[in-house]
């Protein structure tokens, strides 16, 4: 087996409605998904949230979260990520807690700031949408008081507990696409994820050689970190051969052509995308696409991961998205890269807790 890489490997699901498909059958594949990574060793799953949109179904990430981490034994469950303005500090926090309670010490809380929606649907979720984005900060300090970490004394709601009151703590990311994230990160002390597959890696290693920057640690504090733990989200797709690796990505370059003209659509089949009538500027677009995806066989891919690392001073984690239209394709895809990267999957994800308990029998 090959030696395992100097990174983490993740799965970040966005529950994409595939063509032909329905979005019930979109929750039920991230279902099976998280049980299929598992097994095959990867750290974390996390779930997308993403509101009126045709293309992805996953609108509630705690929700998916506590069905999985109900039916999953090692690996890390949690949320890439709640957008935190929708809502208020307390109520994600006491979710979070339930989660902890079903599977201790095996949650995940990533937040962030954008509205994973169009503005009016912002304000349908929350009709001070504007004025909360501003507080994302304040937000984040009142999340973590309620986490554990306990309230400014002179903070209005600094007797109220979240409840249920558990042992563990949920561990706390702030993702991001912008150099915004990677301050707030920063400053909390907290691991910082950028969203690299959602901006096409634009600006990805300016925030992380911000964070690290104005990275504050906070030793010896429950939550927080001695040092810098930066994160990538990433677009991989692996096959046995590159040849069949770009044919599945015809699906992904169409429908991120549509997404770059506003239309949030079902993830189309590869017939479908090569059946389409591309312009010239649709065909210089795609050739863009190709020169900078982490598409191709499986040792092409772990070496790209290794180089986009090295190129932003080393990534701690890799968190992968991977959508292809076909299940089956897109299972044997985090299958082929677990086994380049040297996964094991008796240490994916394992708590502390359970693996002393194995020791003892």
């Amino acid at each position: 087996m090959p030696s395992p890489p100097p990174f983490t490997l993740s799965v970040l699901d966005q529950s994409m409605v595939a063509s032909g498909r329905t979005p019930g059958e979109a929750i039920r594949e991230t279902l099976a998904l998280a049980r299929h990574v598992e097994a095959l060793g990867y750290r974390r799953f996390w779930m997308s949230e993403h509101h009126n949109s045709g293309a992805l179904a996953g609108t509630a990430p705690e929700i998916l979260a506590a069905a999985i981490a109900a039916t999953t034994r090692r690996i890390r469950v949690g949320s890439a990520g709640v957008m935190l303005p929708h809502y208020s500090a307390l109520k994600v926090a006491e979710q979070f807690r339930v989660l902890e309670a079903i599977a201790p010490g095996r949650i995940d809380l990533g937040v962030g700031r954008a509205p994973g929606s169009d503005g009016r649907t912002a304000f349908a979720l929350n009709p001070d949408a504007a004025q909360a984005a501003d507080r994302f900060p304040a937000q984040v300090m009142e999340l973590l008081g309620w986490l554990g970490d306990g309230l400014p004394e002179n903070h209005p709601f600094r007797t109220v507990v979240a409840q249920p009151v558990v042992e563990t703590r949920p561990e706390v990311w702030v993702l991001g696409s912008s150099d915004f994230g990677a301050q707030v990160a920063a400053y909390f002390g907290l691991p910082y994820s950028f969203a690299h597959f959602f901006a096409d890696g634009g600006g990805s290693e300016q925030a992380i050689a911000l964070y690290r920057e104005q990275f504050r640690p906070h030793p010896g504090r429950p939550g927080r970190l001695a040092a810098p733990h930066p994160g990538l989200g990433v677009f991989c797709l692996v096959a046995d051969t590159e040849a069949e690796a770009l044919r599945l990505f015809r699906s992904r370059e169409l429908w991120r052509l549509m997404r770059d003209r506003g239309l949030f659509v079902p993830l189309p089949s590869v017939a479908e995308a090569e059946a389409y009538d591309y312009s010239e500027a649709e065909r210089a677009r795609v050739a863009r696409m190709r020169e900078r995806a982490l598409v191709g066989a499986p040792e092409q891919v772990r070496a790209k991961l290794e180089a986009l690392s090295a190129a932003h001073g080393g990534i701690a984690e890799f968190a992968v998205v991977t959508a292809c239209h076909d299940p089956a394709a897109r299972r044997r895809s985090f299958a082929l890269l677990a086994d380049v990267c040297g996964l094991r999957a008796e240490d994916a994800g394992r708590p502390a807790a359970i693996a002393a308990a194995e020791a003892a029998g």
